[in-house]
């Protein structure tokens, strides 16, 4: 059962992820000489919940721990943690106060934190996989945890590299308003003549980057040059003069392959022509009323849970591009919010045993995991969602999971590699920046 699931898209994440973060100052198992928070975290590895709990329980009774973190869900979880403490030893009166610094700060904020004589931060939710390894792994600041109990039911073990556990992964999909009829049956639909996308700034949210760095990972940029194949022969023409026009820039850039012009010419048209917005908040907002007929999006998946159905806008306006039969192209990106622990965590135990609870109790996921479009790579506490749009006819909310997502012949999502991100992005970054300009 423990293979089998490593196979699975869920455990192929989370194999990949941990497989490729291995370069930097890390806390491989079983190191000798080990100290503080990371000795703490070793010993962890090697216990279970119920230990923790009770480890947890000690340590912050009477205490306030405090986490950060890129999602505002991390206070709700953080509730549900403290009633099961409770449930436990009713006399425990510990707290978690839970932050969610703007603008990508969250960063400076930890650095800033690990750096001080004093220490406030005791376990983070961070994304970004491209600054996580740069900056994080590779210096040592944040340290990984993977949870006995998640390794006992998923059969992994702690990598020698200390990658991180993502304790989530979170969609961006394709999809578009269909009332007038229009369709984007592919990948290059959206960067076709006329065509903006409405996606966040690429430098407001680095995931957005992040994928489109990952479009010229060999694997992904093959879905490219396989949508492209697909067109009719009049768009294969007019897109093949961006693909010669960036055909010069594969070398320049450092990348190889085949398709990888494939995949910069859609970078290119794509980067040119979004529009950009603020949040997917407003974007979904937008998306859906009845005046947006024909626009099209990339955008967190779960933003449609929050439409207020009214007369001029319904969920029902919209179709997720890669559940029509036949598209072809990518359909979307994943990107992970990892589960770290800074290297001078104050209370450690607690932090740990947090995450513990978050990464194999469906309460502790809940915060996520009842909406479409995240995911544990846990399928044991992962809700299915593949039916909720069904009662009122909304398919758009039909989620069929994250194997169906993942799978080379279905969703075909871009899953986010930290260290593919981090090599690629010191030529990229500057190269989508020129042709983001102004924007």
């Amino acid at each position: 059962m423990k293979k089998a699931w490593v196979a699975a898209a869920g455990g192929a994440i989370v194999m990949a992820l941990m497989a490729g973060c291995t370069s930097g100052a890390q806390n491989p198992s079983g190191s000798a000489g080990a100290t503080g928070v990371q000795a703490i975290i070793q010993q962890a590895q090697g216990m279970s919940n119920a230990d923790l709990y009770k480890k947890a329980i000690a340590e912050s009774k009477g205490k306030t721990m405090y986490g950060i973190g890129n999602t505002s869900r991390g206070a709700t979880a953080a509730k549900a943690f403290i009633a099961a403490l409770q449930a436990i030893d009713p006399t425990y009166n510990g707290k978690i106060e839970w932050s969610q610094p703007k603008n990508n700060s969250i960063f400076q904020t930890l650095d800033a934190d690990i750096a001080s004589s004093t220490h406030t931060y005791s376990m983070t939710l961070i994304q970004d996989g491209n600054q996580i390894q740069s900056k994080e792994i590779n210096t040592g600041n944040l340290l990984a945890y993977i949870p006995k109990d998640f390794a006992d039911a998923q059969g992994v073990t702690m990598p020698a590299g200390g990658a991180p556990l993502p304790l989530l992964t979170v969609t961006k999909v394709f999809m578009y308003n269909n009332l007038n009829g229009t369709g984007f049956g592919n990948m290059w639909d959206y960067v076709a003549e006329g065509v903006s996308p409405m996606f966040m700034g690429v430098n407001s949210e680095p995931v957005g980057k992040n994928f489109l760095y990952m479009l010229t990972q060999d694997k992904y940029a093959s879905m490219v040059k396989d949508a492209f194949d697909k067109l009719p022969a009049d768009q294969q023409a007019t897109f093949q003069k961006t693909v010669d026009a960036v055909a010069g820039d594969v070398a320049t850039l450092g990348l190889s392959g085949d398709n990888a012009k494939y995949a910069l010419a859609w970078i290119s048209r794509f980067v040119q022509q979004y529009k950009v917005m603020t949040d997917d908040g407003p974007i979904c907002n937008e998306l859906v009323t009845n005046s947006a007929a024909g626009q099209c999006a990339l955008i967190v998946y779960s933003k449609l849970r929050a439409v207020e159905e009214s007369a001029n806008a319904s969920a029902k306006n919209i179709t997720i591009a890669a559940y029509q039969d036949n598209f072809a192209g990518v359909g979307g990106f994943g990107y992970s919010i990892y589960s770290m622990v800074p290297k001078t965590s104050p209370l450690p135990w607690t932090g740990l045993a947090f995450i513990a609870y978050m990464a194999t109790e469906k309460a502790g996921f809940e915060a996520w995991g009842k909406d479409v479009g995240t995911y544990s790579p846990n399928p044991a506490i992962n809700q299915d969602h593949s039916k909720d749009g069904e009662a009122k006819g909304m398919p758009a909310n039909n989620d069929p999971g994250l194997a169906w997502w993942t799978a080379a012949d279905k969703g075909r999502l871009v899953i986010e590699d930290p260290v593919y991100c981090s090599k690629t992005s010191v030529k990229m970054s500057d190269w989508i920046d020129k042709l983001n300009a102004g924007k």
